[in-house]
């Protein structure tokens, strides 16, 4: 078996036995499920499983193995726990059918009832589309809602996901500027079209799939099928997603397959009596850190569960891809924990989790098979080797990474270290150097900066000086350096990093503050928990500089392909803390010290001929100072030395792109 990964990475050589039992468990694993067949065709368990209208009536299957008897109750049955008892067939499958179409009817509240050893235990069906919190109880329960024939009419059939992702991170229910949740309705008409506008091709939407604790952001799910009921109506995320999709937007879903909520009355935890249904025995199924359970991957019937869930979220809601959540975690039995990952040999040693790699690899093929175009994501911190190098050569099958220590960089940087102490090799080393072969999203800060706890790239360089010196008319050297930076920061991450580029909702613009969902320790309030496009929009202030730079930003590295280009010759002085590289036609120059300028600064470039400005950070437009004088025209030259490129005034903290015309 010749791995095509090996000439990629040939330093992967002495682990070649690891990466053929990588490949080997995942063939052994996919012929043990489907043989010869599709993926496609195994992973329809959504439309065997839950409630479904027939011809005669309703249908209600769950699969609860470990129950010694279950009953289907609710509103119809006046919550009489035990009238309708449910038949047991083969492999712990239980079914009960209700005749006539009223037996059951839309928004109409049920449970299952399992019964182990005498315990009579209420469940919410596993495969539930929606699910609602009892407002007098605060039990959780299904309702019934039979989205896979709702009628809706897609209008999306062209559509074709974007080749490059510039992703806008999202959540509904904070996109509104209120004190509350928001909902679909909302965002599809009041914030989609800000995204188009500022030139997001992408969008990643969290906390989709319902949990029942609002804070978790979505990280804690109960009920994988489900659409969660606090944004509106499943038909209502259709609609959404439809028209994203006529803006040009692609549409990936955070999924959170790495763990689960341990709740067992509206989760799959002792759903039917036991712990290990879905998930594994002991220790290995509960993670420390996230106080969750964790799936047992070696387990045909959740492998069944899971891919079926991926399907369902793309067939039925017509979701282009997903970024994983948590696959770190799900690599490594110590699930990465307090490990540096300083060595290949610790990728390949018996704390690897072979039977989460191999799920991975099932659910990548799936995906793919479904939708040749679909984008997938990896959140992996550790660097597994591999993980977007196509199954066939021996990899995960991953479209992009998220480089997740481009964040902790920058962090570190503006935390640590004084202006004047940036190592500018150091930025430089950490900003391009990736796997080969392996593309990347590059950002400079998702959610997990903004959450409490934590700050934004904006407020860790700004801070208090925000709340006082953010209107256009005051004066603040503070608020004059965290502008430039932040623009200079994201310009350069986003040219240097990765294939493609992420930002949070609001990051672009500077949004002051961080994220509390409500909770008890702050009065249940929600006034950190929303967005504050007001802010952007406000001509007095100065965040609309932020936004209208990122803007600029997008169009330029859209409209000339830079994000498919690696950086080429660059220029590094360390002691001006000056920072230069080129990409096709476009040169730029960063000039991240704090008071020094230069008049005529030399600028390497790949080409002879005369190159123009066609972005400046110091745009007056863009919360500047004018400095930049874009009407002149600049000649490329060799000098005495033989070196190409060109003469350059470059101001203190400020980046420079240039064009050959």
């Amino acid at each position: 078996m010749a791995l095509g990964i090996l000439k990629i990475d040939p330093y992967l050589t002495p682990f070649e036995k690891d990466l053929k039992l990588r490949v080997s468990s995942y063939e052994k694993k996919r012929a043990e499920l489907v043989g010869e067949n599709s993926l496609i065709d195994f992973a329809n368990g959504y439309e065997y499983f839950g409630i479904h209208k027939t011809e005669n009536g309703w249908v209600y299957r769950e699969w609860a193995p470990g129950a010694d008897e279950m009953y289907f109750t609710g509103d119809f049955a006046n919550w009489d726990c035990r009238a309708f008892p449910m038949k047991r067939l083969e492999n712990g499958v239980y079914e009960i059918h209700l005749d006539g179409e009223d037996a059951l009817k839309k928004g109409q509240k049920v449970q299952c009832i399992v019964i182990k050893n005498g315990e009579l235990m209420r469940r919410v069906p596993s495969y539930a589309t929606r699910v609602v919190q009892d407002a007098v109880t605060y039990a959780w329960c299904a309702e019934v809602d039979d989205i896979l024939c709702d009628g809706f009419e897609w209008t999306d059939g062209d559509f074709k996901p974007a080749r490059t992702p510039f992703i806008y991170e999202c959540h509904i229910g904070m996109a509104q500027e209120d004190g509350r949740i928001g909902t679909f309705r909302e965002f599809t008409e009041r914030i989609l079209p800000r995204i188009k506008k500022l030139g997001y091709n992408t969008i990643q939407i969290m906390a989709i799939m319902e949990h029942p604790y609002y804070g978790s952001f979505g990280y804690q799910v109960s009920n994988f099928f489900g659409v969660s009921s606090r944004y509106g109506m499943a038909i209502e995320l259709k609609e959404l997603i439809n028209t994203a999709h006529k803006m040009g937007i692609t549409v990936l879903l955070d999924v959170v397959h790495s763990h689960a909520v341990k709740n067992g009355g509206d989760g799959l935890n002792y759903f039917d009596g036991t712990h290990y249904q879905y998930f594994h025995e002991g220790p290995r199924g509960y993670h420390t850190a996230w106080d969750t359970k964790l799936f047992n991957y070696d387990k045909n019937e959740v492998l069944h569960f899971l891919l079926s869930n991926l399907k369902y979220w793309m067939e039925i809601f017509h979701f282009d891809g997903f970024r994983f959540d948590g696959v770190t975690s799900m690599l490594y039995h110590d699930h990465g924990l307090g490990s540096a990952f300083t060595d290949y040999s610790m990728y390949f040693s018996m704390n690897t989790d072979t039977e989460a790699v191999t799920y991975l690899m099932l659910a990548n093929e799936l995906i793919h098979e479904i939708n040749p175009k679909a984008i997938t994501i990896a959140e992996d911190m550790s660097g597994m080797p591999g993980m977007c190098i196509p199954i066939k050569d021996g990899g995960i099958g991953f479209d992009y990474r998220l480089s997740m220590g481009i964040p902790d960089l920058w962090i570190k940087l503006i935390k640590e270290y004084r202006d004047d102490d940036w190592d500018m090799f150091k930025l430089w080393y950490e900003l391009t150097s990736r796997r080969a072969g392996e593309k990347a999203i590059g950002y400079c800060e998702s959610h997990d900066q903004a959450l409490v706890g934590d700050k934004t790239i904006i407020f860790r360089l700004c801070d208090a000086d925000m709340y006082w010196h953010m209107n256009k008319d005051s004066q603040s050297a503070v608020i004059d350096r965290g502008i430039a930076l932040h623009k200079m920061i994201r310009l350069i991450t986003a040219s240097t990093v990765g294939e493609g580029y992420l930002n949070f909702m609001g990051n672009e613009f500077g949004h002051p503050e961080w994220i509390d969902f409500p909770r008890e320790g702050n009065g249940w309030s929600y006034h950190y928990c929303r967005r504050q496009w007001s802010l952007a929009d406000n001509k007095l202030l100065r965040y609309e500089y932020l936004r209208d730079f990122d803007r600029a930003m997008l169009k330029l590295l859209k409209g000339e392909r830079l994000m498919s280009k690696k950086p080429q010759s660059q220029w590094i002085d360390q002691g001006d803390k000056v920072l230069m590289y080129t990409k096709r036609k476009v040169a730029f120059a960063f000039n991240f010290h704090p008071d020094k300028s230069f008049t005529s600064y030399f600028l390497p470039v790949e080409e002879e001929g005369e190159y123009k400005v066609i972005l400046s950070t110091d745009d007056r437009d863009f919360g500047g100072f004018d400095r930049i004088d874009k009407s002149v025209t600049y000649k490329a030259e060799r000098t005495a030395d033989g070196r190409l490129g060109l003469f350059c005034y470059l101001p203190s903290r400020c980046a420079i792109v240039f064009k050959k015309i």
